[in-house]
């Protein structure tokens, strides 16, 4: 395995840097991670054909992961069903240490390769559904573990690392490795290994979302309708489908509170 995420940093004397020249070192590496996510698309593409097959048949998706990691595996899942209007348990976050580890690192709580496995049992998680484990360095125990347990139970398993050949690769059926070097400081792998697991997250999830049709054209026409904001994008979604002006979109949005229902009632009506 090539750990480049431990590698030493391109940059030297950090300390000794005005804000200026740390502003502009760490936006030069952030330059970088998307050509690297752009490397991994084949990997990419074949994992979520994977998830929307199992997800079609009544599938979930989960992420686990330790640290950085498993926080964005939990905001890629939360962010779903705001989105597009998705059931809660469609998508599911899961880290390290438990919810608590959201916000407070807990100690070695990634050190446990029997635990990932144990917390998803609260899920009833079966052979429809897909785990994705998450680990900027690929050789986090409490994800090797997960992954190695789900694919015995015969789950569809997958994994975004930031190395080469890692143990995390190895236990998953359809690896994504995301390879973006060393971190402007140095191990810090939730600057740019972050940023890349981000990327890809949003790639899967949105992807996905589309093919299991929660977009129309380009827009969300199922996405929840919880601040004032939304309703009017919901309101603006509607005039531009259906050619109502703002008082009757209004009444139909406020009347069906989606914009897919919306539509469908004023074309039913039509």
């Amino acid at each position: 395995m090539k750990n480049t995420t431990e590698q030493d940093s391109n940059f030297q004397h950090l300390d000794q840097m005005s804000v200026s020249e740390i502003l502009h070192g760490i936006n030069q590496e952030d330059k970088t991670v998307a050509y690297a996510v752009e490397q991994a698309i084949p990997q990419i593409e074949v994992l979520v054909e994977q998830i929307v097959s199992k997800m079609k048949i009544g599938g979930r998706l989960f992420y686990i992961g330790a640290g950085t990691s498993g926080r964005l595996g939990i905001v890629d899942a939360s962010e779903c069903p705001p989105t597009y209007g998705v059931p809660f348990d469609w998508v599911i976050g899961i880290i390290a240490g438990g919810d608590s580890a959201i916000r407070k690192a807990v100690e070695f709580a990634e050190d446990d390769e029997n635990q990932a496995w144990k917390d998803l049992q609260a899920y009833q998680i079966n052979q429809n559904d897909v785990l994705v484990g998450i680990a900027a360095s690929g050789r986090t125990p409490y994800v090797i573990g997960g992954l190695k347990q789900a694919k015995l139970a015969g789950l569809v398993t997958g994994c975004i690392v930031c190395n080469e050949g890692s143990p995390v690769a190895a236990a998953a059926d359809y690896p994504i490795e995301v390879v973006v070097g060393p971190e402007f400081v140095t191990g810090s792998t939730r600057m740019k290994s972050g940023t890349a697991q981000k990327l890809v997250l949003n790639m899967i999830s949105t992807s996905v979302m589309i093919k299991l049709g929660r977009v129309k054209g380009n827009k969300m026409v199922d996405m929840q309708l919880s601040n004032h904001k939304l309703v009017n994008r919901a309101i603006n979604m509607l005039m531009q489908e259906t050619g109502l002006n703002q008082a009757e979109a209004e009444k139909y949005i406020e009347q069906y509170g989606n914009v897919r229902k919306a539509i469908e009632a004023y074309r039913k009506e039509g």
